[in-house]
């Protein structure tokens, strides 16, 4: 055997064990980044993070994992993964410019999973829609309108707006203006809203109901009703109650002024 196929010989024979290695080092390293990153899940999933921050971890996770264990198995090979990450580096600086609005919403995307101002289920409103959350994605917000229509929001969208979590407290305070006129008595309005409410079990005793006189309109007097509800009985109590005032001040002979107008006319006699 002479010098260059002996040369050759060690060669591939090392090139073959450095393939071996880094074969192993890709089958058990990406083995090893599913079980930690299912370990990681399951940890979250005990400390009752939502779904979609603990889907979306996992999946970072995985992938960071995934790319050190390939970073790992090429250098065993021998080559300069130096290069290779300025490369990579170089090609994701020119995919982030070509992809920079979409890069925008993933962004987005990672903050409201992170800091989580709603979460699936909430009634929200959000980049001027309102309706309930259905999905939280990296791009979009999925919600539903009240009247059952699908709409997707971008995420930057989102972020970049006031967000109104309606649904986010297990209370909420029910703001009636109640209009009697200036012929009526404020006392008796009072007492029978005051009875209407205590009717009710749905109306929290605590805090207690507010009753009192808004303002002094144009044309009647404006009173505030004030009580509070839990969160899911906001509207059934709400239209309800709006119902029984009406049926109620009509049985009182107390009345609901509306605008009115007087028309003087002046007839000019003939000479």
């Amino acid at each position: 055997m002479d010098l260059s196929t002996h040369t050759l010989w060690l060669w591939l024979t090392d090139f073959s064990l450095r393939l071996v290695a880094a074969i192993l080092i890709l089958l058990i390293g990406k083995w090893l980044a599913h079980r930690a990153t299912n370990l990681f899940a399951t940890v979250l999933e005990k400390n009752k993070t939502e779904a979609t921050l603990v889907s979306f971890l996992k999946n970072i996770t995985y992938y960071a994992l995934l790319a050190a264990v390939i970073i790992t198995a090429l250098s065993q090979l021998g080559i300069n993964t130096a290069s290779f990450l300025t490369v990579i580096g170089a090609a994701g600086l020119a995919i982030g410019l070509a992809l920079k609005d979409s890069l925008g919403h993933f962004s987005a995307g990672v903050m409201l999973i992170l800091f989580r101002p709603f979460k699936v289920g909430d009634q929200v409103t959000a980049g001027g829609v309102s309706g309930t959350v259905k999905a939280i994605s990296v791009f979009n917000t999925e919600l539903a309108t009240p009247d059952n229509q699908k709409v997707l929001i971008p995420n930057s969208s989102i972020m970049g707006n006031i967000i109104t979590n309606i649904t986010a407290n297990p209370t909420r305070r029910i703001d009636l203006l109640v209009s009697i006129g200036y012929g009526d008595d404020i006392a008796k309005a009072r007492v029978t809203l005051t009875r209407l409410l205590k009717e009710d079990n749905r109306i929290l005793a605590e805090p207690a109901p507010a009753i009192a006189v808004l303002e002094l309109g144009a044309t009647s007097i404006n009173l505030a009703v004030r009580p509070w509800v839990n969160t899911p009985d906001y509207w059934d109590v709400r239209f309800e109650l709006t119902e029984k005032i009406k049926n109620e001040f009509d049985k009182e002979g107390i009345s609901f002024p509306f605008p009115q107008q007087d028309v003087h006319l002046f007839v000019k006699q003939p000479a």
